[in-house]
């Protein structure tokens, strides 16, 4: 383990040898922690990054995403939390050599990514095109913020992004289906002012369930 002053000397240290995982500040001295990102990013495009950021400055998270964080913390934050997402992130960046999954299994629910196929407790549940494109982009990315534009552009296509609205409009649909009780998510859950994370209740290291506040 390896701590920098400021931002200056977390790259210097970036350029000279390899890190499985870095923590950043969004607010440290020197190069501001989202410039750090995006460099720490280019020099090192499989380092897991995990930003510090300020709880309500709603921007910044979706700037550190963008600038190719993995994932985000807020002060104030209790150290539990902090090590569960550094887990998650060194879990994702170093997966266990298996072939890709065609079915992906998460609490109750059973997606066949072949088939195209939604089972809920083993029942059957029918999803729209759309809707199983979605879930299924979710699900292969369970623990990962992922950010509206993120989310519409790679499901709608490139010239969409600002459609906000449309989005929420099919996550509220998949709620319906694949919840217990949608106002109290367990599944999709939503990142404020962010995008939304596929939280597998199975997974130690999930987040808290949320609450619908769209």
């Amino acid at each position: 383990m390896e701590e920098a002053r400021n931002g200056e000397e977390a790259l210097g240290a970036c350029r000279q040898r390899t890190f499985d995982l870095v923590l950043l500040d969004i607010n440290m001295p020197g190069v501001g922690g989202i410039e750090a990102c995006r460099v720490i990013r280019s020099l090192a495009p499989k380092t897991g990054i995990v930003m510090i950021t300020v709880r309500d400055a709603e921007n910044d998270k979706v700037s550190a995403l963008e600038a190719g964080a993995d994932d985000y913390v807020t002060k104030p934050f209790r150290l539990r939390e902090l090590v569960a997402r550094l887990r998650a992130v060194l879990r994702r960046i170093h997966p266990e050599e298996t072939p890709e999954l065609s079915v992906l299994k998460a609490g109750n629910l059973e997606i066949d990514l072949t088939r195209h196929l939604l089972r809920r407790d083993g029942e059957l549940i029918h999803l729209s095109p759309r809707e199983f494109e979605l879930l299924a982009f979710m699900m292969r990315n369970q623990g990962v913020p992922l950010t509206h534009v993120k989310l519409l552009r790679t499901i709608w296509g490139v010239e969409y992004g600002n459609e906000l609205e449309y989005l929420r409009s099919y996550v509220k649909m998949l709620r319906k289906k694949i919840e217990e009780d949608p106002s109290k998510p367990e599944y999709i859950l939503t990142e404020p002012w962010v995008g939304y994370r596929f939280r597998n209740p199975s997974d130690p290291d999930a987040p808290s369930v949320g609450m619908d506040d769209e």
